[in-house]
C-alpha cells in the first residue's frame, strides 16, 4: 500500500499492510522543537529546527524525519514558508538554536518572552524556563457584548488566532485560496502521503478563549442563553470559512481536523446533557457540511476523558478521534477499542507522553508501544500517534525506541 492507501484503509476499518504513522500532521500530533533538535543532535543530522507552531513551540518535521520514520500523513501547511527568508534564527529555552517564522517577533524581558499584537495589546507570554506561550488576553473577560459584530476582532486578539500556524499565517497573501489549492495539489502529486488540513472551527474552546475557562464553565450552567448566542455567532464565522476550505482543497485533501478539548483527567468538562444541547448540534452541522461538500474525513482533537461523549461525537459525524488520552479516566485502550473500535478511528494513544515516553527506559518504552499496537491495530481503525505532542523532556533514545517498536510490529 501507499501511505495514502494505508491511512484511508485504517479510517475505513480495513486492516492495512502495516500500522500507519503520524508525527507532525497536526499541532496536537507533533513534536516539540526542543525534542526534535535533541533527536537531530543525537543522530548527527544537520537540518533546520523550524518552529511552525509558535504557541506550542512545535517543529515542522523535515523530509529526513518523514522518510526515516515512515510517516504516512502530511499537513498541507508545510507547503508554505518554504524559503530560508521565511525564517530567522533564535535561541530556544534550552540554549540550542531554532528558527521562528519571519512574522513572529516576541519581546524578550527579564522574566520571559512577550507577544503583542499590532495595537500593542499583550496577547501571550512565555515565562523564563517555560516551553510554550500562555494566553494573556481574554476579550470577553468582563461579560458578553450586546451583539457580536466585533467577534472577528475579538478572536484576532486570542493567541491561537493571532499566532496561528501555517498555512493560516499566510491567509492575507494575495490569492491565498487559489494558492492553497495549487500547493496542496502539488504536494499530493509529488508524494504518496495522505494529506491533512487543520481547520479548527472550535466551539467550546472559543468560549474559554474569549471568556476564560472559569467563567465559561460557569456560563454553561448559569448563562446558557448567552452561550448559545456566542455559539451561533461562532458558527457564522466557521461555516463561511469551512466553505472556503472545502472549495479550495475538499477534493485534494484526505482529512480535515477540527479541535475542541472537551475533557479533563477525570471526565468531560461538562455533563453529557449539556454537550448534547449546546455543542453536538453544531458539531453535526460542521461534519454534515464537510461530508456534503468534500471527500474529506472528519477528525477531532479532544484531550482528556471523553469516553462519555464518544457516542455523541460519532453520531455528530466524527470519524477520527485524537489524541486518545489513555491516561485519563475511562480511556483504557482495551475498553475504547472494544466499545468503539468499529465506529471510530483512534488516531493516537500509541505512547503515553506523560509518564512513559519521557521517563521510562528505552526497553520499557518499546514494551509499552508494542502493547498499544497489539490492542489498537486489530481490524484497522488506528493510526499510530503519541498521546498528544512529544514534549521537550522526551529523550532521543526513547523516541527511537518508540519507532523501533513500530517497525518491529509492522515487519
Amino acid at each position: 500500500m501507499t501511505s495514502r492507501e494505508r491511512i484511508l484503509a485504517a479510517i475505513e476499518h480495513r486492516e492495512p499492510d502495516r500500522v500507519p504513522i503520524d508525527i507532525g500532521a497536526t499541532p496536537s500530533s507533533g513534536i516539540s522543537a526542543i525534542a526534535y533538535k535533541n533527536l537531530m543532535d543525537y543522530l548527527g543530522i544537520n537540518g533546520h529546527t523550524r518552529i511552525y507552531d509558535v504557541v506550542q513551540q512545535l517543529a515542522q518535521p523535515e523530509d529526513w524525519f518523514i522518510e526515516r520514520f515512515k510517516i504516512d500523513v502530511l499537513d498541507i501547511g508545510r507547503s508554505f514558508n518554504t524559503s530560508d527568508d521565511d525564517w530567522y534564527e533564535i535561541t530556544m529555552p534550552n540554549g540550542k538554536k531554532g528558527e521562528y517564522p519571519s512574522w513572529f517577533h516576541p519581546v524578550e524581558k527579564d522574566d520571559g518572552w512577550y507577544a503583542y499584537d499590532e495595537e500593542g495589546v499583550l496577547i501571550a507570554k512565555m515565562p523564563k524556563g517555560a516551553t510554550f506561550f500562555d494566553q494573556a488576553y481574554f476579550p470577553y473577560l468582563d461579560g458578553y457584548p450586546d451583539d457580536f459584530k466585533d467577534l472577528p476582532k475579538a478572536m484576532s486578539k486570542v493567541l491561537w488566532a493571532a499566532l496561528v500556524h501555517s498555512p493560516w499565517d499566510n491567509i492575507n497573501m494575495p490569492n491565498f485560496w487559489e494558492e492553497l489549492r495549487r500547493r496542496a495539489i502539488e504536494l499530493r502529486e509529488k508524494t504518496d502521503k495522505a494529506l491533512m488540513v487543520v481547520a479548527g472551527c472550535n466551539l467550546f474552546e472559543w468560549g474559554t478563549f474569549l471568556r476564560r475557562m472559569d467563567n465559561f464553565l460557569m456560563d454553561l450552567v448559569l448563562d446558557q442563553k448567552n452561550v448559545e448566542r456566542l455559539l451561533d455567532a461562532l458558527m457564522e464565522q466557521h461555516l463561511p470559512f469551512l466553505e472556503k476550505v472545502c472549495d479550495a482543497v475538499g477534493d485534494v485533501v484526505d482529512i480535515i481536523r477540527f479541535g475542541d478539548d472537551l475533557g479533563i483527567d477525570t471526565g468531560p468538562f461538562m455533563q453529557p446533557e449539556i454537550y448534547r444541547k449546546l455543542f453536538k448540534p453544531r458539531h453535526k452541522m460542521l461534519c454534515d457540511y464537510v461530508k456534503s461538500h468534500s471527500k474529506m474525513h472528519t477528525f477531532i482533537h479532544s484531550c482528556g476523558s471523553i469516553y462519555k461523549l464518544i457516542p455523541d461525537l460519532i453520531e455528530a459525524g466524527i470519524e477520527i478521534i485524537n489524541p486518545v488520552q489513555t491516561n485519563a479516566k475511562d480511556m483504557e485502550p482495551e475498553k475504547l477499542k472494544k466499545e468503539f473500535g468499529k465506529d471510530v478511528t483512534f488516531w493516537g494513544g500509541g505512547a503515553d507522553t506523560r509518564s512513559v515516553l519521557n521517563r521510562a527506559t528505552p526497553e520499557e518504552v518499546k514494551k509499552h508501544v508494542l502493547e498499544r499496537l497489539e490492542i489498537f491495530s486489530k481490524g484497522g481503525g488506528f493510526v499510530f500517534n503519541t498521546v498528544h505532542n512529544i514534549l521537550p523532556d522526551v529523550p532521543p533514545e526513547n523516541i527511537l525506541a518508540m519507532f523501533e517498536a513500530i517497525e518491529e510490529f509492522n515487519s
